[in-house]
């Protein structure tokens, strides 16, 4: 069983994954209720505005990271699998 432990990390990266998703979000929701208080136009508005573009920028290659990792993951398997036989 010496290959038990060789995809151990692989955890910690799609726990990363999921809290990342989270803190995206929660930061989302915080940016949109703190600009609903706002001026329209004042720089705290448009500040918001920005973080809110930012975060959807950002979120937009979650996807891409989620395929990677995945992706990854099945490269290693077939790695360890292929070094057992």
């Amino acid at each position: 069983m010496k290959y038990k432990g060789q995809l151990s990390g692989a955890m910690g990266t799609v726990i990363t994954l999921v809290l990342l998703t989270i803190v995206l979000g929660i930061g989302a929701t915080v940016l949109s209720e703190v600009q609903g208080t706002q001026t329209a136009n004042s720089i705290a508005y448009n500040s918001t505005t920005k973080g809110l573009e930012g975060l959807e920028t950002f979120s937009n290659f979650l996807p891409v990271i989620a395929i990677v990792v995945v992706a990854a993951i099945v490269i290693g398997l077939f790695a360890i699998f292929r070094m057992r036989g």
